[in-house]
């Protein structure tokens, strides 16, 4: 009986051990990092540069009325499918290998590692150089087709995501895939990106108040967040107390059984 007492302590000090705490699933805990709320964080997000395979969406407007046909030439036509990303994906101008896109009339044009506002700038020089005054006065928008990411692991809602918005950071991210599982480590969030000379894995821990300031917690276009299980998980423990204490209850009851079965025989 004081061996089977033992085995008893140890494995309910293990499942107790391997309860889910508050401090391993709430979101930007103050951990001797305070950011003071009165003043604004600043963010250290860089404007994005276009790398291969980014789907641009790029429109001419012009002020006059005689120009606006004329400008017309260069946006690609409107689709039946509307705005959805499927429309989008034939629609828009796709950054080939060598970072050109495919430009209506102006033909092929170099848009890698530039910002969207320096392609805008790049466009709206070279209509105006080419077929128009340089007075005339047109407008050009490009923006990124939708930022889309990826989820795997501890995560709601594994696959691709898109957002459509100029900014996101991972957790409106990780909100808009379905937040992550009870059993997800908040602790250390990988983040694979791509980069001109190849992919890194990046870390963050969020929950660390400090993640705020952290460059990385802004995603960019093609991001791949991946979330890994707590080592709780594998012990199979429960994610609350209560379900520890079930689990721990369940055990106790079949070593009573089988202690008292093992005195019988």
């Amino acid at each position: 009986m004081k061996q089977s007492f033992i085995y008893l302590c140890l494995i309910v000090s293990v499942f107790f051990s391997s309860c889910i705490s508050n401090k391993d699933v709430v979101y930007l805990q103050e951990k001797g990092t305070t950011i003071d709320n009165a003043l604004q964080i600043q963010s250290l997000a860089t404007p994005y540069r276009v790398q291969v395979n980014d789907l641009l969406s790029v429109n001419v407007k012009a002020e006059k009325a005689e120009v606006r046909e004329l400008v017309e030439i260069f946006n690609p036509t409107t689709s039946a499918m509307g705005s959805t990303q499927e429309s989008l994906y034939y629609n828009g101008f796709s950054v080939d290998l060598h970072g050109n896109i495919e430009f209506p009339i102006l033909g092929e044009m170099n848009v890698l590692g530039f910002t969207t506002e320096e392609i805008e700038a790049k466009v709206k020089a070279l209509i105006l150089q080419t077929y128009l005054k340089e007075t005339a006065k047109i407008f050009v928008t490009v923006k990124l087709s939708g930022l889309k990411y990826t989820t795997l692991g501890e995560i709601g809602s594994k696959g691709t995501q898109v957002l459509y918005q100029d900014r996101v950071d991972i957790l409106e991210a990780i909100a808009n895939a379905g937040d992550i599982t009870q059993t997800g480590d908040r602790k250390d969030v990988l983040i694979v990106r791509q980069y001109p000379n190849g992919k890194r894995i990046h870390h963050i821990d969020l929950t660390d108040i400090s993640a705020l300031n952290s460059e990385f917690f802004y995603i960019q276009p093609n991001d791949l967040i991946m979330v890994k299980p707590l080592k709780r998980k594998a012990l199979g423990a429960g994610q609350t107390a209560t379900q520890t204490i079930t689990t721990i209850a369940s055990i106790f009851s079949v070593l009573v059984s089988t202690y008292f079965l093992a005195r019988n025989l």
